[in-house]
């Protein structure tokens, strides 16, 4: 058997402790889609009546799964089940890969009482190889007889591929006086560049919120969270967010993403996603090191979070930050090649609270003793103001090491 790998120095204590969503069951299982022994497989039963929205990658290539979720998605968004593996991502695999996302949601469908396209799907894994669906089908029964509620620590580790720590997130909030709850999981260590690695991020909620309601607070939600992280640049072929409200709560069922009543479940819901977006970037392959950069000063905010990106994304600077150097001409050297407005005679550069670089020049209260040691820490900011305007925007990131290297050249070993 494969040795895991070492739990990143970044990981949270433990696994929360999340809420029980009304609605929800899963089984683990283990189909032999690696190697090596271990659960590779979740399947999700919800209730009838359950509603979902998705937020998927923006790769070209995509994926059988993802273009699948897409087409059961259009209309109601009325679904029944989820069925992720890990192992395999089913991507950049024509039309047997599809054939095989076919197969495999009707079989899991046919266990919870409902069509195959009432069952959503995710896969994470080698890229170019088809999902043996055979295995998936053939322990599919006994993981429908084992149906309980989610043991949610089960579940993420079920879906990890280079992952070192499964991820999850809780939250409660009030929908006109009725407390509904928020669980969700994620798995993601490499090939993190969303834009809507694999990143896959499930959130389940007991709340009664229709489709396009969910759609448009998913994608909003996304872009702060999911979409402000970054690992190493790469974007996936199978990233996607979905998001489940079984209704179970009791609530009347809200309609519209910018109705009032929905003010405190959407900031739950952000706390969830945001929490399971930075756990992300806290198990980065090899990672030591979690960066949070601030731009301000911007044209705009979609200007300041392509700054913010390039930054984020520069093997440059990221590898300074791995060898605990301030470089900051570095991070300089990344805003001008971001091609967004900048003045030049106004930028700014700061780690925690030490200025680097003050309009265009060396901070006069430049202190490298200072800057190294703060450079120590496990948990970096970095603030950077281009001089060009009032947008703003946040990323967060990590460090670049030796690790990262041998880890993806050993992935497919």
């Amino acid at each position: 058997m494969k040795a895991a790998l070492p739990v990143s120095p970044l990981a949270p204590d433990g696994f929360p402790d999340l809420p029980a969503i009304a609605g929800v069951a899963a089984a683990i299982g283990q189909a032999g889609l690696y190697k090596h022994a271990r659960p590779d497989l979740a399947l999700f039963a919800v209730a009838e009546g359950t509603r979902a929205a998705g937020v998927f990658t923006s790769n070209a290539v995509g994926s059988a799964p993802t273009d699948w979720c897409r087409a059961a998605l259009k209309g109601k968004g009325r679904v029944r089940g989820l069925l992720v593996n890990a192992g395999c991502a089913n991507s950049f695999t024509g039309p047997a890969g599809y054939a095989a996302a076919t197969r495999s949601a009707a079989a899991a469908g046919a266990l919870l009482g409902a069509e195959a396209e009432e069952m959503l799907l995710a896969s994470t894994g080698v890229i170019g190889v088809v999902l043996d669906d055979a295995k998936v089908r053939a322990v599919l029964p006994d993981m429908g007889d084992r149906l309980a509620p989610v043991d949610w620590p089960a579940a993420a580790r079920a879906i990890m591929t280079t992952d070192t720590f499964p991820k999850g997130a809780g939250e409660t909030a009030r929908i006109d006086g009725v407390r509904v709850s928020i669980a969700g999981i994620a798995k993601g260590s490499g090939m993190i560049a969303p834009n809507m690695g694999t990143m896959l991020a499930f959130v389940f909620t007991d709340a009664a919120i229709a489709a396009p309601a969910l759609k448009a607070m998913l994608r909003a939600e996304t872009e702060t969270s999911f979409n402000a992280i970054t690992v190493d640049g790469d974007r996936s072929t199978n990233d996607c967010v979905l998001l489940f409200a079984t209704g179970a709560a009791g609530n009347d069922t809200i309609k519209a993403a910018d109705d009032p009543r929905l003010d405190g479940f959407r900031k739950a819901l952000r706390r969830v996603l945001v929490d399971l977006a930075i756990q992300i970037v806290r198990d980065g392959e090899g990672a030591t090191k979690l960066v949070s950069v601030h731009v301000k000063g911007a044209a705009s905010d979609a200007s300041a979070k392509i700054i913010a990106r390039t930054i984020c994304e520069s093997p440059l600077v990221k590898t300074a930050i791995a060898g605990e150097d301030a470089n900051w001409g570095r991070i300089v050297m990344a805003v001008g090649r971001a091609d967004q407005p900048i003045v030049r005679e106004k930028i700014s550069v700061k780690f925690g609270p030490h200025w680097a670089a003050k309009n265009g020049m060396v901070a006069k209260s430049y202190d490298e003793a200072a800057m190294s040691a703060y450079m120590k820490g496990a948990e970096l900011d970095i603030t950077v103001d281009v001089g060009a305007g009032d947008g703003a925007a946040m990323m967060h990131t990590c460090d670049l090491t030796k690790r990262y290297v041998e880890i993806n050249g050993d992935y497919r070993s």
